[in-house]
């Protein structure tokens, strides 16, 4: 293990230590000192043209995605975990905005729990999640590159990688201002 990946281990294991591990509904949000640049659940364009990470992430059953290769079309990364509140109620949200923008936009959601993949396939499998893919990154090397292993954080790249904005905390991705923000970031792609 490279000293890098022990470090982000170890920091997202402190951060983890924190929070309740039992069921999804007895889960608890991200502790209060992981504070991100915006109030938890707004759109932040602090780190507006940054570089999407060229992170490999896998399935459960093995197959690889390198973020990099998605370039062309606009990215909405999404870190979440199964014992994360905020997290499980968003996905849905997050599984119809994959169904409703479906080639206009990737919806990528990239479990950083670790452990059994098994746990994430149930996840998808009791949630029938039909749009979305269960990509998992266990070394949580996104947390650590994205914001210091808040979940969940959602950022939006455009077509050539870059961010375009960022939301931290819970957010309703099913709402006039989220669609609003795709839309604009989208339709900016096609011209």
């Amino acid at each position: 293990m490279s000293r890098f990946s022990f470090i982000v281990v170890l920091t997202l294991g402190l951060a983890l230590a924190a929070c309740d591990r039992g069921e999804p509904q007895q889960a608890q949000e991200s502790p209060a000192a992981d504070a991100p640049a915006a109030p938890a659940g707004e759109i932040d364009r602090s780190h507006a043209g940054t570089l999407m990470p060229a992170t490999n992430l896998r399935d459960p059953a093995g197959r690889m995605l390198n973020l990099g290769a998605l370039q062309g079309t606009p990215v909405l990364l999404n870190l979440w975990a199964t014992w994360c509140a905020p997290c499980v109620k968003e996905m849905p949200l997050l599984d119809a905005l994959a169904a409703d923008y479906d080639e206009q936009l990737h919806v990528i959601t990239a479990s950083q729990d670790m452990g059994s993949p098994e746990k994430v396939s149930a996840f998808f499998a009791e949630r029938n999640l039909e749009y979305l893919e269960p990509w998992i990154d266990s070394q949580a090397e996104l947390s650590a590159v994205l914001g210091g292993g808040v979940l969940p954080t959602t950022v939006l790249y455009d077509s050539l990688g870059q961010e375009v904005w960022r939301v931290t905390g819970d957010f309703d991705w099913s709402s006039e201002e989220a669609r609003a923000a795709i839309d604009g970031a989208t339709a900016s792609q096609a011209m």
